[in-house]
């Protein structure tokens, strides 16, 4: 069995026009996929797996506690968003050699399924309140039951109350037109500054939001403390934090109500679901960041079926592929995008057929029944594009104020 999940090889390569795909061979030739990547860092998180990997080269790939150990506690600098993210997806591989390896889903690893199916939500989006309500439909035809949006662009330290109004009317035009049939997640992705903040939380309860995440930058923290005594909407925060350690921190806070840790960047699937662990104790939900492509998007259902408490799941694998902003492979109500029963072409191009089809229906995700984490990527055109010089690759923009100050995208 050791034989079996020797570590051969470890490979990471582009997965256009975002990500970064690793594949891990193991002696006797089983592989495992996985998603390390940072958003807009993509080049620089394939380095950093090329410079850790070595250290796991003849481990038993089944060892994934003492691995991530390795990579983690066997430097000296820790944390960061980049080192961390190599270490993430080189873990979910790991993983999906394991489930591979015994022939079971990797939620049967994790001390089995906890639930049956798990919630999504899917994004909407628009220029203006016509186009905003416009989404919100689709998703309601498509069958989803929450959605998530943002309301604003670039924002001042202080804002005028102009600003706050055009917020209020992008979401007040999509209950006008969904009513009270879909949940509404609001993303304030850390563009607002805290006085801005707790005008714009005060000035949305209306409209009866689900939670609102990042309401100020995550290092900003203490700030959470005045938003939730002002404010009744539920908080939710946790994107850019880092491993149990960084957790730890809101957690003792008391201040948020969802944490949303993301398993491509917080020390991937067992260190995720040590976090989510411990927020169940602190009686705080779970709602994991899922930003990026199919990989990532499975092994967050992987760790959600186990999970009790992780009561929503982002999936924006159709985000900046479709036009109409179709879901992930089988659609709720029998419709689908990209073509029958697949995802959209942008993500679709790495997967060979049958593999990352998820079941919707009525706004959740079936159970998946496939060995691993269920992934099977189409590796021969995932390297014929990795040659070549002209595909389209993903950075930040950079926004600035009236005055030309950079602000926060």
């Amino acid at each position: 069995m050791l034989h079996d999940m020797k570590i051969r090889s470890i490979e990471v390569l582009p997965c256009y026009p975002k990500s970064n795909y690793v594949k891990i061979t193991t002696e006797s030739g089983l592989v495992g996929w996985g998603e390390p990547v940072v958003e807009g860092r993509a080049r620089a998180t394939a380095q950093a797996v090329e410079e850790v990997a070595p250290q796991l080269i003849g481990k038993n790939a089944g060892d994934i506690e003492d691995n991530f150990n390795i990579l983690y506690r066997g430097n000296f600098y820790k944390g960061g968003a980049v080192l961390n993210s190599a270490i993430s997806g080189i873990e979910q591989a790991l993983w999906d050699i394991k489930g591979k390896h015994f022939g079971v889903p990797v939620y049967d690893l994790l001390g089995g399924a906890a639930k049956a199916k798990q919630k999504v939500y899917a994004w909407i989006h628009g220029s203006t309140p016509e186009a905003m309500a416009d989404s919100a439909q689709r998703r309601l035809a498509q069958g989803y039951k929450n959605i998530k949006m943002n309301v604003t662009n670039e924002m001042e330290w202080i804002s005028g109350h102009e600003r706050i109004e055009a917020a209020s009317a992008l979401l007040g035009a999509v209950r006008d037109r969904v009513g009270d049939k879909l949940e509404i997640g609001v993303d304030f992705h850390g563009r607002v500054h805290k006085t801005v903040a707790r005008q714009l939380m005060r000035e949305i309860e209306q409209y009866n939001i689900l939670f609102v995440e990042e309401p100020v930058l995550p290092y900003n923290e203490e700030d959470l403390l005045d938003l939730r005594r002002s404010s009744s909407i539920p908080i939710a925060t946790g994107e850019r934090l880092y491993t149990r350690w960084d957790f730890k921190k809101i957690f003792r806070l008391g201040a948020v109500d969802i944490i949303q840790p993301d398993l491509s960047h917080a020390g991937g699937l067992w260190e995720v679901r040590k976090i989510s662990a411990m927020a169940e104790a602190y009686d705080i939900a779970v709602a994991p960041h899922c930003p990026l492509g199919v990989i990532a998007f499975a092994a967050c259902l992987h760790h959600d079926l186990a999970t009790p408490n992780a009561f929503i799941q982002e999936q924006v694998i159709d985000v900046h592929t479709t036009a109409d902003g179709g879901a992930l492979g089988q659609q709720p109500g029998g419709s689908s995008s990209g073509g029958g029963n697949r995802p959209p072409a942008a993500v679709e191009m790495y997967l060979k057929e049958n593999t990352g089809v998820y079941t919707f229906e009525d706004g959740f995700v079936l159970k998946p029944q496939s060995p691993g984490l269920g992934i099977e990527v189409d590796e021969e055109k995932l390297r014929e594009d990795a040659l070549k010089t002209d595909m389209p690759t993903w950075s930040h923009p950079v926004w600035r104020m009236d005055d030309g100050t950079v602000t926060e995208w």
